[in-house]
């Protein structure tokens, strides 16, 4: 029997449907593959917007932390390094967890990665309220914000570690990943921005009245003393308004899980061999720490990255103690960030233009000058606005080029390692790890000396000691981290010809996996006849 006669014995609806395969439609269905990896400018901002809460909450939590517990909750500043010490350690080790959780996680209808971003975010917002509420125990303060600060920082990072890694599930092709990078540095720098200013704006206005210690006042800034106790602003007036801007920054959070949850779908298809075994942790680090490019960019961040970590943490005491700015600090803090955001797509530009190493070499060494500037200088409000401003082209540097980065590596680890996957959680959450844990110990650190300089907790002037110490802290100390990250940067192998040859190999084999399940989707398509 001739195989078109049996088949006409067989009902139409019992058979698969006719492909009628064309000229034209090879050519249609490569514009639509084509088109499948491009994003829309709408999803793109969707995506960028669940990048701002990190920032909201962390540029509050950076700028605004130990100055509270300093001065608000009036703990030791050896009590307060070791909060901020632990919290940071502890955030630290949760990454790579959340990590190897992350990439281990099966598939649902909303992906892999948004459920995460959804469970966790109602525990996240109650914690984070509660950092900024000071306990009527006296004796239970430490205990209270250890508890809540760990709290925060591991449901945090259960937010921020599978958004992080949605970068490789988004879209295949690298230029659309790079652009909507540069949308989500934007948004996050614009978070940034908000949350220094609702922090700082609300709690600027309620600052309650310091203490004046004779022993301690220094000739040249007595006047300061007497115009700041001239306020009836209460310490409990202060606490109502720390509260009261952690609630308004509560609600932002909440919304922006809302809009990429609404505005973002992940792309399960965009696997290279779906007959690949997923890493296990072990495996996963060891491919780390085998894998050079990876080991290079980390390293040369890390060090760049903890200078401006450590930069931000003291900055607002810098200000408000040895520039003796206390009622201009929160304004100071956001041109600073208004900057680095206006700033953020002329370094899109300029990588695109010149390449992401020359970006990293200018950009990130652009803050040295004025890191310099601004101890250098007599307290003048003028100058240190013009500094403030400067100081936020660097910034932004050094929020866009990691996150642009991380992506080359992982792409090239691809490259290498072609029958691997779901190895990009691992990847994010390590480089996570080792910044969030320098950035504890350094914090830890910087708070302890000035425990030993003799910081007076609610002083109105500090001993010269802590101003020295303060312009240590957010100078000298930052430019040799600078400089060390800048040096082993030197040595990182991904320039624009690797990155280009690294996609062409990368699409070639994205192309022979979707052919090979294309064969095996019709090959199980065809009827069986006997």
């Amino acid at each position: 029997m001739a195989r078109g006669e049996g088949v006409e014995q067989f009902p139409a609806t019992l058979l698969p449907p006719v492909k009628h395969i064309t000229q034209d439609g090879i050519k249609i269905t490569k514009e639509k593959e084509k088109k499948k990896g491009n994003l829309s400018v709408c999803s793109k901002f969707c995506y960028a917007i669940g990048g701002a809460p990190y920032q909201i909450t962390g540029s509050a939590l950076g700028f605004f932390l130990q100055i509270f517990l300093l001065d608000v909750a009036q703990l030791e500043p050896f009590y307060a390094s070791i909060i901020l010490f632990v919290g940071r350690a502890w955030d630290a080790v949760t990454d790579p967890t959340v990590g190897f959780l992350v990439s281990r996680s099966p598939w649902t209808r909303h992906g892999r990665m948004m459920p995460w971003i959804l469970i966790s975010t109602p525990f996240a917002v109650i914690c984070y309220f509660l950092i900024w509420v000071v306990p009527p125990v006296e004796k239970g303060k430490v205990v209270w914000y250890l508890i809540f600060y760990c709290l925060f920082q591991s449901l945090q990072t259960c937010f921020h570690v599978p958004y992080s890694a949605l970068t490789m599930f988004i879209s295949s092709e690298q230029k659309e990943r790079d652009s909507a990078t540069a949308y989500r540095m934007t948004i996050e720098i614009l978070g940034s921005v908000i949350g220094t200013a609702v922090q700082g704006q609300i709690v600027g206005g309620a600052n309650a009245e310091c203490i004046n210690h004779t022993s301690t006042l220094n000739n040249s800034v007595i006047h300061l003393s007497s115009e700041i106790n001239a306020s009836h602003i209460t310490l409990d007036d202060t606490k109502n308004a720390y509260m009261l801007a952690s609630g308004v920054i509560v609600i932002i959070y909440v919304l922006c899980a809302v809009v990429l949850f609404l505005g973002v779908s992940e792309k399960k298809d965009l696997k290279v061999l779906k007959a690949a075994e997923p890493l296990s942790f072990l495996d996963g680090l060891r491919l780390l720490q085998g894998h050079g490019p990876y080991v290079r960019l980390v390293m040369g961040f890390l060090f760049t990255s903890l200078a401006f970590m450590l930069m931000e943490g003291n900055f607002a005491l810098f200000i408000t103690y040895t520039l003796g700015f206390r009622k201009d600090f929160q304004n100071i803090l956001l041109v600073i960030m208004l900057s680095g955001t206006l700033t953020i797509p002329l370094w899109q530009l300029f990588l695109t233009r010149f390449g992401k190493k020359t970006a990293v070499y200018i950009g990130i060494s652009w803050a040295i000058p004025f890191m310099i500037l601004v101890v250098c200088i007599d307290s003048n409000l003028t100058v240190s606005y013009i500094v403030s401003l400067a100081a936020g082209f660097s910034v932004a540097a050094a929020y866009l080029l990691p996150w642009s980065m991380l992506p080359d590596v992982v792409d090239d680890f691809k490259v290498q390692h072609p029958n691997t996957q779901g190895h990009e959680a691992i990847f994010y959450s390590f480089y996570v790890f080792f910044t969030k844990f320098a950035s504890g110990i350094s914090l830890g650190i910087s708070t302890l000396s000035l425990h030993f300089a003799g910081y007076v907790t609610r002083g109105c002037v500090q001993p010269d000691s802590v101003h020295l110490t303060l312009k240590l802290l957010v100078s000298a100390v930052p430019i040799s981290l600078i400089i060390l990250g800048l040096i082993i940067f030197k040595t990182y192998p991904i320039n624009e010809k690797r990155r280009e040859k690294n996609r062409s190999q990368l699409r070639a084999l994205l192309q022979d996996g979707k052919e090979q399940d294309s064969e095996t989707s019709e090959e199980s398509s065809e009827p069986s006849i006997v």
